[in-house]
């Protein structure tokens, strides 16, 4: 079973968040909701708090498929700041594992180098913290095994992705008939 980690810090935006574990999950994919806090309850920029299955310290990475960041602030600020996150992002990319960003949360990528050369897209009002990428300001945008989304109103085209990605088109195109979209 294919397994994704999504990276919750204070001020996630939930939306993002939430939406790629719900489709996620719905596709029989395997998802650990994941605080980088050293509390299993993480605040959402908009007053949600959520109670996360792992604390970071606790993850064994190499099990993982696909690391998923939300975007959100201070989040994404938060996201960057956590070294160990940066170092699993780095071996990730290596590996030539997946990693999905969106919203803001592109700009942890493009700050570790990650994005050097790719396409990518990313919640307009931070396009230009993002130096080594190929804006393409589209919904979303896979380049190999980075995928990008621009931000809440783009959270389920950005999650049926990951689906796509980790699934297959088919089951991509079953979930989005089962939620009417």
């Amino acid at each position: 079973m294919k397994k994704v980690s999504v990276m919750l810090a204070d001020g996630f935006e939930e939306v993002e968040a939430l939406t790629a574990v719900d489709l996620l999950r719905r596709a029989k994919i395997y998802v650990d909701t994941v605080s980088i806090t050293d509390d299993f309850t993480v605040h959402g920029a908009h007053g949600i708090n959520v109670q996360t299955e792992d604390l970071f310290d606790e993850v064994d990475f190499s099990e993982t498929d696909m690391i998923v960041l939300p975007g959100g602030m201070p989040g994404t600020t938060n996201l960057k700041e956590h070294e160990g996150l940066k170092k699993v992002l780095l071996r990730f990319a290596e590996e030539e594992k997946y990693i999905g960003a969106i919203c803001a949360a592109p700009t942890v990528l493009d700050e570790i180098g990650i994005l050097q050369g790719k396409r990518a897209t990313c919640y307009p009002g931070v396009e230009s913290q993002i130096k080594d990428a190929i804006l393409t300001r589209t919904p979303v945008m896979r380049d190999g095994n980075i995928i990008t989304g621009q931000g809440v109103g783009t959270a389920i085209d950005f999650a049926l992705k990951l689906v796509e990605v980790l699934a297959g088109e088919e089951k991509a195109k079953e979930i989005a008939e089962a939620i009417v979209y």
